[in-house]
């Protein structure tokens, strides 16, 4: 039962981030236009450059605010990432053990003291 929860937990995850990769890809494309558009900002010394960096950037910004629901899909992607991580927990948590140096040391030396 465990299983199926997280298979459904895992689709409805799956088709939210597939629906929103569109403004997912907006936002990245609008934030890095912002940054580059306040760096240039900062940067440029005439008043009229200021004013048209200005006024590009309140659209950019007003693109990135548009492009908010962008946020459902991290969080989707997280979700997947969770429902991922718990289906193969099982697996990695044994190898993790066996591989832990200071579990290893401790049986060697439990069976260094039995000889």
């Amino acid at each position: 039962m465990k299983k199926f929860g997280l298979l459904l937990a895992g689709g409805i995850a799956a088709v939210v981030l597939l629906s929103t990769i569109g403004p997912m890809v907006g936002l990245a494309v609008s934030l890095v236009l912002l940054y580059f558009i306040v760096k240039q900002f900062l940067k440029t010394e005439s008043t009229g450059a200021k004013i048209g960096l200005a006024i590009v950037g309140v659209i950019v910004l007003a693109a990135s605010i548009h492009n908010v629901p962008a946020v459902i899909g991290v969080a989707a992607a997280y979700v997947l990432y969770l429902v991922y991580k718990k289906w193969n927990g099982q697996k990695h948590t044994k190898i993790k053990e066996e591989s832990d140096p200071f579990t290893n040391f401790e049986k060697q030396w439990n069976e260094m003291k039995n000889y």
